[in-house]
């Protein structure tokens, strides 16, 4: 068995996934958590092979990406090693998961970036935000004194949108806007008294996911495209699953969160390995 490895080295966590050369099998994204890149690098190749049976030279290449791909100055393990271009990467996965042929992909990571791709042609930045994980992750220390997403997530499941945010509904009794009483005006707008800390870890989910889809909305447009992919941690969220739909339906686009979603990039990236262009080989 020949693999390719796909590594996504970010800032907290590195993702690790192996596609079979020949069949294009995935085989076991997983995840590790680690504060310095390296050791996380190292950590993850290390338990992927060895949950997965792989010997090194089962493995052909080892393709890398993400903010701390820097770091590796090295080949892996004396094995082929290449740099990858995040948005290549994004853009790739992307399309693998979603089985499209073009779509504008939007990672959702510590922050938000959005590509467009198509098939055969390079990924198109199309721009982001700051806003995503890191935003939920400050926020939520800051004004609950939590320190997961996941426990924000949690919390979120008894909130009540009401007691937060000013709803088109909230401030006009007529149509006149031509839009869904339903769509936010002001995200924590209606602040009241009585929230809880249930209600504010809905408002910053709801506030977070609908600035990402909006700006999302926009690129789609400008692209002429209504299909839109939602890959990196925040997409597998309950919350996720709640709201992007209800954006379909309103603004006439397609929101697809497709399986193994947060390990998009880095399935984009052990795809990389046939798109010899837009590759560094690390020496």
């Amino acid at each position: 068995m020949r693999v390719v490895i796909g590594i996504d080295v970010g800032g907290s966590t590195t993702k690790i996934c192996g596609i079979e050369q020949g069949s294009g099998k995935l085989i076991s994204p997983q995840l590790v958590r680690a504060d310095d890149p390296i050791t996380s690098v190292f950590g993850a190749f290390g338990k992927f092979t060895a949950e997965n049976g792989l010997a090194l030279s089962d493995i052909e290449k080892v393709m890398i990406t993400g903010v701390g791909s820097s770091f590796v100055e090295g080949k892996l393990y004396g094995l082929p090693s290449f740099l990858v271009p995040e948005f290549t990467a994004v853009a790739l996965g992307g399309l693998y998961l979603s089985s499209l042929e073009k779509a504008l992909v939007v990672s959702m990571g510590t922050g938000t970036a959005v590509v467009y791709a198509q098939k055969g042609k390079a990924a198109e930045y199309m721009g982001g935000t700051g806003v995503g994980g890191g935003t939920l992750m400050g926020l939520s220390k800051l004004l609950l004194k939590l320190d997961g997403i996941e426990h924000l997530s949690e919390l979120a499941k008894e909130g009540d949108l009401h007691k937060i945010d000013l709803r088109i509904g909230d401030i006009t009794a007529k149509d006149v806007l031509s839009v869904s009483a339903e769509l936010t005006a002001a995200n924590f707008g209606n602040l009241n008294d009585l929230a809880n800390k249930s209600d504010v870890a809905l408002g910053l989910l709801n506030m977070v996911y609908e600035t990402i889809g909006m700006i999302a909305i926009f690129a789609a447009r400008s692209k002429d495209t209504k299909d839109i992919v939602l890959t990196g941690n925040l997409s597998n969220l309950p919350y996720a699953a709640q709201i992007f739909p209800v954006l379909s339906s309103m603004f006439g686009v397609n929101f697809i969160i497709p399986e193994n979603s947060p390990f998009s990039t880095v399935i984009g990236t052990a795809l990389c390995a046939s798109e010899q262009a837009f590759l560094n080989k690390i020496k």
